[in-house]
């Protein structure tokens, strides 16, 4: 499975853009490994590498992550296709 489409690139905000919405941010697209509890929702994305958003795992924290990072893990990590863009608030 391809993590990220032209859709998803052309949709997610740049680096910053969400800067001021906190909690409203809104998450574009789901990563998430299958076989743990860990779950990443990006907000925000620079074009190439690094993305802003939520990472919940053995916390529920915002911060940024890299797709060279997810993809290094085994080619476990999988993109939700079924997600549907909402605010952060609601990503558990």
């Amino acid at each position: 499975m391809k993590l990220l489409t032209k859709e998803i690139l052309g949709a997610l905000p740049k680096l910053g853009d969400q800067d001021e919405s906190g909690e409203s941010a809104i998450a574009h697209v789901k990563f998430f490994d299958p076989y743990s509890s860990w779950t990443w929702y990006a907000t925000e994305f620079d074009g190439e590498d690094t993305f802003f958003g939520v990472v919940c795992g053995m916390e529920r924290e915002m911060g940024y992550f890299t797709l060279s990072e997810l993809m290094s893990i085994g080619g476990r990590i999988e993109r939700d296709k079924f997600f549907k863009c909402c605010p952060i608030s609601e990503c558990e």
